[in-house]
């Protein structure tokens, strides 16, 4: 064997001279076995196909590190070409085999095995000639596969010309689009393409020519039955060996279940912020008017009705009767001069029996036209085709009315819309139990508060005549027991005569006729002189404080505002029982004035103060403290409507403060600007 330096390689396996330059010089890999197989020749090109230089005369069959079968099982050297000519003697047909290199790569080999004989015909050895097909596979490969993937494709894969001729069609696009691959094949596209989309193929072809590629276009394509199909298609330029753009491939995508589950999570959305919507309106919504109205305009929205309406179910001696309350989508003239159905099979089991009906096609129902006076829809009456009714039902099992729908096509209720209004009639149902009690409520608080004037008004008499009475009597001479005892009395009047007239303040502020007659008056002055009044009155308390070195003008009803200080003053003192001593002081803060009334009692809890200003509200540690806790709600109205506040600060144990603020009367203010 020769140098893998040297042209020739080794070998000349009884070759002539000039056979063996043939053989050496050429492009294709050639080589020799003698009788028993080895090897006793090879060229180059053999050298370079197997990756390897064998050993000649002591290798067999081939050259090749490993033969393979066709899908990669190893071949023994007894089932080789060569090895299948020596035994037999004769020339086969090329087959083809699998080898692998010692770097790992594998190459598909096309084998061309020929006998040699001596002159006198004794086989004497094969000649071999293996052309690599390795490039020739894969690509058929490779389009095999692409092939079994175009064609397992759900998504219509298409390609077409320049002139927008049909040439290939898949299995994708004959589900998508309906038509087989004989039917399209050297057809144009526009024939997927609605009349009044076609400009879009031109726009598609214009950018291709320019090879431009068009990426998740979403538009409308044709079925072959007519109905449209929301497509996003994918147009890329086809090239030719050379480069140039020859045609389009298009990969379109039924989007359809897209489109449809974005448009139901719309619905969904929608409906959901409705439902959210409605829940919130009818619970914050007191009246049963608004309430059903609400609900039906809703409903009657979120089914999709052409009309929806809500009918009381009333029941009396003659039995039960259905009274249109509500209506929406449709004018009331059309019912208001009907006599509404009493019995029939469409009302009764929703309204006797609380069951929900749903009706695609009502014309059909076994009982439609056999109900008085009308023999089925009155005339005049809106079409009704589809039909649904739910019905209202109380806590107490009781069915309040029903909400009823129609609409002039038929199947146009789902169980979906069912589900939908049963929600909403039962947030309805508690609303509606909720606006009866509270209806009652107020009935029985307006009797409350029209019984608390009356009887305040009428005790008022009485109670001044009693402390006339008791009055004239302690101005006679009397031993010093009468006279303790007719102080007394005195005093207990006095606190009657409060408590009334507060009852009498808080029902002329419910009823709003409780008046201000308005003045400008100096508030140091007055609280000079109520300080000095409790001073001389309070003989468990001392009074101190700063009040402000100038005149502070406010404008106000003079005794109501005495009034709000005096309930805090008498407050402070009252829940103040183991000091002996408040603290008032007034100042000017910006454009207001602010009266504080601090005391070292009690104090209150964080819970206390948030309903300090709740009429007749008593804290659970006031006992044996009197009062009706009507002193702070009336102070706190009367300041409200003087346009002021209060503000409480307090700890529990350790006393409170209530700061009084108003503001300063107009006069004074321009004055104190120009100042």
């Amino acid at each position: 064997m020769q140098s893998n330096d040297e042209p020739a390689i080794g070998g000349s396996g009884g070759m002539g001279v000039e056979f063996r330059h043939l053989l050496d010089g050429s492009p294709v890999a050639n080589y020799i076995c003698d009788a028993e197989g080895r090897l006793t020749y090879f060229n180059k090109a053999a050298i370079e196909l197997w990756g390897r230089t064998p050993i000649l005369g002591k290798e067999y069959w081939c050259g090749s590190w490993k033969i393979l079968y066709e899908d990669g099982t190893p071949m023994p050297l007894e089932d080789t070409p060569i090895s299948r000519v020596l035994k037999k003697g004769v020339e086969e047909e090329k087959s083809e085999i699998r080898i692998e290199c010692p770097n790992g790569a594998y190459k598909y080999l096309l084998v061309f095995p020929k006998p040699l004989f001596d002159r006198n015909g004794k086989l004497e050895g094969v000649h071999c000639t293996l052309v690599d097909i390795t490039e020739q596979k894969r690509d058929h490969i490779k389009k095999e596969t692409l092939s079994a993937i175009v064609q397992s494709s759900d998504d219509a894969i298409i390609s077409k010309n320049l002139q927008g001729v049909i040439a290939s069609w898949n299995r994708g696009a004959q589900e998508i689009f309906g038509y087989s691959e004989d039917e399209t094949v050297g057809r144009s596209i526009t024939m997927l393409i609605p009349e009044e989309r076609l400009n879009e193929e031109d726009v598609i072809l214009d950018k291709i020519k320019r090879g431009i590629k068009i990426d998740h276009f979403e538009t409308i394509r044709k079925h072959k039955s007519g109905r449209d199909i929301p497509v996003s298609i994918t147009v890329s330029p086809v090239k030719d060996s050379g480069g140039n753009i020859v045609g389009a491939s298009k990969v379109a995508r039924d989007i359809t279940a897209r489109i449809e589950s974005q448009a139901a999570m719309k619905k969904y959305i929608r409906n959901l912020e409705t439902l959210n919507t409605v829940g919130k309106s009818i619970s914050e919504n007191l009246n049963v008017e608004g309430i059903l109205q609400r609900v039906t305009d809703a409903t009657t929205s979120l089914t999709g009705a052409a009309f929806g309406a809500f009918f009381y179910n009333n029941s009396d001696d003659k039995g039960s009767t259905f009274q249109l309350f509500t209506l929406s989508g449709a004018p009331r003239e059309i019912f208001d001069h009907m006599a509404m159905p009493r019995h029939t099979d469409l009302f009764l089991p929703t309204f006797r029996d609380r069951k929900v009906v749903r009706i695609d096609d009502v014309t059909k129902h076994g009982d439609f036209g056999k109900n008085a006076p009308y023999k089925g829809m009155p005339k005049g009456h809106f079409s009704v085709v589809s039909y649904l009714a739910i019905p209202v039902i109380s806590k107490n099992g009781a069915v309040i009315g029903g909400l009823l729908y129609g609409h002039p096509e038929a199947g146009k209720f789902t169980a979906e819309h069912e589900l939908l209004v049963i929600n909403i009639a039962a947030q309805a149902a508690v609303s509606l139990d909720n606006s009866k009690l509270f209806e009652q409520v107020k009935s029985l608080s307006e009797k409350k508060d029209e019984f608390i004037a009356l009887a305040s008004h009428e005790l008022k008499t009485p109670l001044t005549t009693i402390k006339g009475y008791l009055q004239v009597l302690s101005k006679k001479k009397a031993d010093k027991v009468s006279q303790l005892f007719l102080d007394k009395s005195l005093c207990q009047v006095d606190k009657l005569n409060t408590l009334v007239e507060d009852l009498l303040n808080m029902s002329r502020i419910e009823s709003g006729q409780l008046n201000f007659n308005l003045e400008v008056f100096d508030i140091r002055e007055m609280l000079k002189e109520i300080v000095e009044t409790f001073s001389y009155s309070s003989q468990s308390h001392r009074v101190t404080g700063t009040l402000w070195n100038d005149s502070v003008i406010i404008e106000g009803d003079k005794q109501r505002i005495e009034q709000a200080i005096l309930n805090l003053m008498t407050n402070a003192i009252k829940y103040s029982p183991k000091a002996d001593e408040i603290f008032v002081d007034l100042e000017v803060v910006g454009e207001n004035m602010v009266v504080k009334v601090r005391d070292m009692g009690i104090g209150l809890t964080e819970e206390q103060r948030r309903q300090l200003f709740t009429r007749f509200y008593r804290a659970e540690d006031t006992q044996g403290i009197s009062g009706l806790g009507l002193g702070l709600y009336l102070t706190k109205q009367i300041i409200d409507r003087h346009g002021g506040s209060i503000e409480v600060a307090s700890e529990y144990g350790m006393g409170s403060e209530f700061s009084l603020i108003l503001p300063l009367a107009v006069q004074k203010l321009k004055k104190v600007k120009a100042i």
